[in-house]
C-alpha cells in the first residue's frame, strides 16, 4: 500500500502552482543560456523565479501580516524575472517566442500575486 504524502495548504493555491510551471519554463531556457552566464544571468534568473515560489510557501506558514510581506517579495521577484527577460533578449539568449512567454507568463502570475495580497486582507 502506498502512503499518501502529506500536503500544505499553500499548494492549493493557483498563483503558487503557476509559479512553479513558470520556474520550468526558467530553467529550460536558462539551461540553454551559454556557460560564461552559469554564475551570472542564469543564477539569477533561476534564483529570482525560485524566489516566488518559495516566499509563498514560507509566507503561508506565518502570520496574516508576515505572509502578505512575503507575498510582496515574491512580486518583486516576478518584476526581477522581468528584467532578467529584458536582458536575456538583449544578449540573444532567448527567442522573441520565449521573451514573449515570459513577460506573459510574469504579468499573470503578477496579478495573481496581487489578489492574493488583497484576498488576505
Amino acid at each position: 500500500m502506498e502512503k499518501k504524502t502529506e500536503k500544505f495548504n499553500f499548494e492549493d493555491l493557483l498563483v503558487y502552482q503557476k509559479s512553479l510551471d513558470y520556474l520550468d519554463f526558467i530553467y529550460a531556457i536558462t539551461n540553454k543560456f551559454p556557460s560564461e552566464e552559469r554564475f551570472g544571468l542564469t543564477s539569477q534568473f533561476q534564483r529570482a523565479a525560485q524566489s516566488v515560489c518559495l516566499n509563498i510557501g514560507e509566507g503561508s506558514g506565518g502570520t496574516k501580516l508576515e505572509f502578505q510581506q512575503f507575498v510582496r517579495i515574491s512580486r518583486r521577484s516576478i518584476r526581477e524575472c522581468v528584467v532578467c527577460t529584458t536582458i536575456a533578449r538583449r544578449r540573444k539568449y532567448i527567442s522573441e517566442h520565449d521573451e514573449v512567454k515570459s513577460r506573459t507568463m510574469c504579468s499573470e502570475i503578477s496579478k495573481m500575486l496581487s489578489g492574493l495580497l488583497n484576498a488576505i486582507n
